[in-house]
């Protein structure tokens, strides 16, 4: 009896195209522990890895929900930097001598981060007005409000009674609750909040995305507007709670990236936005909207910072870090974009 066989032939070069992203990424990751074989094996490089991937997490948990919706935000960065300088300029410690607030003496920790939420949900809900009322893309949206944000930033840091300057002497509890840790039992190593606090938000933000009513429609929205209109879906409202949920994520970052950094400048958050996106994609998070996880951005934030942290740790020159960085947001997007034509 004749038999056939359905088994394809293994293609090498469709599976290198399929999992390019995945195989550069693991050659510059090996790259680097050959370079320095102490970055893998010293437990405070993962500590700090995680650390500096915290407070980024907060900007790409909300970069994500937009880019489900089959948006973007370039105004993220800004957001971050002026709720940073915000919240700085109120929680400055009461013997700062250069305090932006002289009349602030006991500096409410709720204040500062009620402002740094309320600044970035605002934020957020002007990208979303344009986008979901005046039907601008969202990157036109974001871009002229990155462009306000920022003129406003630095409006704001020249308004200092002392002249425009970084804004820091930040109170002792304002700066423990963000710098602070515990240490690991058995060894002098402090495990930092910023952790727990980026673990909590990743918790928060999987429970919006997969239980509630506006994940569901989210993801809706994402996949085909015109269907979700036809299905009943409000995609106005939905849009705009995404994005203010994204402003009040910005908002959240920067109520923690002043004391981490230990001062706000101008340039705090430049170049933030993309980062998000980046991480976004590498976590799977497709660029065409409808398609995303929690867990693949969290992840993609980790191996971003992996990657940045691995390079400086290695001494690589900035500029060379910039031009991989780059190299990888075209791959990432040009890999999603492919994987969209073979499914049509």
């Amino acid at each position: 009896m004749e038999t056939t066989s359905n088994k394809k032939s293994f293609d090498f070069k469709e599976f290198i195209l399929n999992n390019a992203l995945v195989i550069i990424i693991a050659a510059l990751i090996i790259g680097i522990i050959i370079v320095d074989p102490t970055f893998i094996t010293n437990p405070r490089n993962i500590i700090n890895i995680l650390s500096q991937t915290s407070t980024r997490l907060f900007i790409a948990l909300g970069t994500g929900g937009l880019l489900i919706l089959a948006g973007t935000d370039l105004s993220a960065g800004r957001i971050v930097g002026f709720t940073a300088a915000v919240a700085g300029a109120l929680l400055q410690s009461p013997d700062f001598a250069q305090k932006f607030f002289p009349g602030i003496q006991n500096p409410s920790i709720i204040t500062g981060l009620l402002a740094a939420i309320a600044i970035g949900g605002i934020c957020g809900a002007i990208n979303g007005f344009g986008v979901a009322y005046l039907k601008l893309h969202a990157f036109i949206a974001s871009l002229g409000v990155q462009l306000a944000i920022f003129g406003i930033l630095q409006l704001f840091i020249a308004s200092n009674p002392f002249g425009p300057q970084p804004i820091g002497g930040f109170d002792d509890k304002y700066a423990r609750i963000v710098r602070g840790g515990f240490t690991i039992p058995g060894t002098d190593l402090q495990f930092p909040y910023l952790i727990i606090y980026a673990a909590i938000a990743s918790v928060i933000m999987w429970f919006i995305w997969n239980k509630t009513v506006l994940g569901k429609n989210m993801f809706a929205v994402g996949g085909n507007q015109e269907a979700a209109e036809v299905s009943g879906i409000n995609v106005t409202k939905t849009i705009m709670i995404v994005f203010i949920i994204s402003g009040i994520m910005y908002g959240l970052s920067g109520f923690l990236e002043g004391p981490r950094l230990g001062s706000v400048t101008s340039t705090t958050g430049e170049g933030y936005d993309l980062d998000a996106i980046e991480a976004c994609l590498i976590g799977g998070v497709s660029f065409s909207g409808g398609i995303g996880t929690i867990p693949g951005i969290v992840l993609g934030s980790i191996i971003l910072q992996v990657i940045n942290y691995g390079l400086l740790y290695i001494g690589l020159n900035s500029y060379v870090q910039i031009i991989i960085k780059g190299i990888l947001i075209i791959l990432t997007v040009a890999l999603d974009t492919r994987k969209r034509i073979k499914k049509k």
